[in-house]
This record gives structure tokens, sequence and C-alpha cells, in this order.
């Protein structure tokens, strides 16, 4: 599946090609199924913080299938083997919307026991964004408060499950009050609405004036200086995420210079380094293990319909992952 032009969901187009042999550190996989994330929309559009180089062009960082055939050099994975991908690469160079893919083949991870090729392609990205920005990055401990926006998608999920995993107090923060039950469902301590909230000053209230140790953003844009007056003196405000696609402000000196630390985070950081990723994998698999983590999957698509699970991840409705299955 590609894109031979800037645009909508529409754009997408199912191409025949061969997609030929691995070349050295890379492998070749049989796809089975495909993770939708919100980067590949932002791609497409051009609107992520990579632009398009040339059309044209490939999408999809994250996938599950079986190694078909590896290059030279290639160590830690073998023919046959069951694997996911993990957003590790550029879009300008690979992309996994195909019934088979090159990748390089340091973006594969064995697949776990019991784990479906479709939780394969819906766990991965969430969990190593989450736990890199919360445990990583953050440094969270328990007893802290975590506060999170778009907290109804696979991320937002994966980071109210880290939080509970580490002692930590999830509060959700989302538009409406559609998807609040959900939300508790799933372990967020507290709900937020921010059509009818004060979001500062409901996590203020909630934390006896403290604050929240860690606020994680995925949309930015102006709404960044409000939640800057929810952190916590010396906590800290993550900006992983731009969907409101407006500027974004550097709040610091409107909220009169607090302790408060801002910084910028995607889970490249973490599948971009070997040993970061050694012990993310090494957390979300002991996750899965022991039940604290699981794939959420919103709708299943066949790869036919790609255009209409973009509509669907664009459409904001979905609660967890999208994921594209390629049938046989």
């Amino acid at each position: 599946m590609r894109f031979h032009e800037i645009g909508g969901p529409e754009v997408l187009r199912l191409d025949d090609l061969d997609p030929g042999e691995p070349g050295p550190g890379e492998a070749r996989i049989r796809v089975d199924a495909i993770g939708v994330n919100r980067a590949e929309a932002l791609f497409r559009s051009d609107r992520y913080i990579e632009p398009v180089k040339r059309l044209p062009a490939r999408l999809g960082t994250e996938a599950a299938g079986v190694v078909e055939a590896v290059g030279s050099g290639v160590t830690g994975v073998r023919e046959g083997q069951a694997v996911s991908v993990v957003p590790a690469f550029s879009q300008n160079e690979y992309g996994v919307y195909a019934e088979r893919a090159i990748v390089p083949a340091a973006a594969l991870l064995p697949r776990p026991e019991g784990v479906d090729a479709v939780s394969g392609a819906a766990v991965w990205m969430p969990y190593l964004t989450a736990y890199g920005a919360m445990v990583e990055v953050g440094g969270v401990r328990a007893g802290d408060t975590v506060v999170l926006n778009a907290a109804s998608s696979s991320v937002g999920l994966a980071a109210i499950h880290t939080a509970v995993r580490a002692g930590a107090t999830p509060v959700a923060v989302t538009r409406t009050r559609a998807k609040s039950a959900r939300l508790l469902e799933e372990g967020a301590a507290e709900v937020i609405v921010s059509d009818e909230e004060d979001v500062a000053e409901r996590v203020l209230a909630l934390t006896g004036g403290r604050g929240a140790e860690q606020v994680l953003d995925a949309v930015a844009g102006p709404g960044v200086t409000e939640l800057g007056r929810a952190v916590a003196p010396g906590g800290t405000l993550v900006l992983w995420g731009a969907q409101s696609g407006q500027p974004t402000p550097y709040p610091g000196f409107d909220l009169g210079m607090p302790a408060l630390n801002i910084r910028t985070y995607t889970v490249l950081e973490i599948t971009r380094d070997r040993e970061r990723l050694r012990r993310a994998a090494a957390f979300v698999s002991s996750g899965l293990r022991t039940g604290a983590f699981r794939p959420v999957v919103d709708r299943l698509f066949p790869l036919q319909e790609i255009v209409e699970a973009h509509r669907h991840l664009e459409s904001n409705t979905q609660v967890g992952k999208i994921v594209v299955t390629v049938a046989r």
C-alpha cells in the first residue's frame, strides 16, 4: 500500500510490487497484521515530524508476521520465526503496509509465546512509548500522579496500565464524557472531561494542591500552558504528540517561571537504542505474562480496506488500537 500524492485517506493505493531480497542487516517478513498509528496519517498528509521525501511513498512502522529471509550480518532472528516489527525506522526508507515487507532486523522483536499476530501488531508501540516516557525518561515512582490526555488512544491506555503497574495514580483527560466509563474500566483513577472542567484546577484539587509529577501531552497547541499549571514543582510535562496541529507556545514565562521541566519525546528514543529497547521489551513482556498489560484492539480491517481504517483513525471515535489484517 503506497500513496502517490499527499492527501487524505483516499490517496492510499494498493500496488503490485516485488518485495525483493533483504540486504545486509535487513529481513523480509510475511506480514500477517499491521498496527495503524497516528504517525502514519500525519506522514500521509505530510504533517509528520519528518517530511515525505519522495513519491510514491510507503507507509507503516508496526506489524506482526513471520521472518521469510534474512540478509547478511543478521543475528537474533531466524527464518520461520514469529516476530513483531516496532517503529525504529523512517517511513521514507521502509513501510509495512504490505503482504511482504523488508525491514531492518534491528526493528524486530521475537513474539512472546501466546501472542498472536493481531496482538503482536497492537501491543508494542503503545507500551514501548509509555514505558520510555514514564519509566526511562520520567522515572515514575509509586505515589506519583500521572495526567494524560488523548487517554482513549492505544498509547493513552498503555500509559494508564503502566502507571498502575508502577504504583502511580493515572488521571485521564478526555474531551467528552462518552469514553469516561471505559477509561475507568481500564484503570484510570479519575477522568477529567476537558470540555466541561478546568483541567489544571481539577488536577490540583485531586493532588491537594501539589500537582502531577508527570503530565503526558499528546495534543500540544495552546492548551500546553493550561497543562503546565497542573505540573507539580520539579515535575515534567512531556510532549509526545501534536494532534492539535496548532503552534505550541513555551508556557514557562506565562506561568511565572515555575520549576517546570518540559521535554519532547518519541518512541524512537527507545527503539533506536539497543540497550533501552532490551529493557523496554523485558518490561512489556513481563507485563504481558502477568496480565498487567494487554493489547486493546478497537477494530479490525482487511488490508484492502486500509482507506476505511485511516478514516476511522481520523474520526477519533476509537478506543485502543486499529489493526489491519492480511489475508492469505
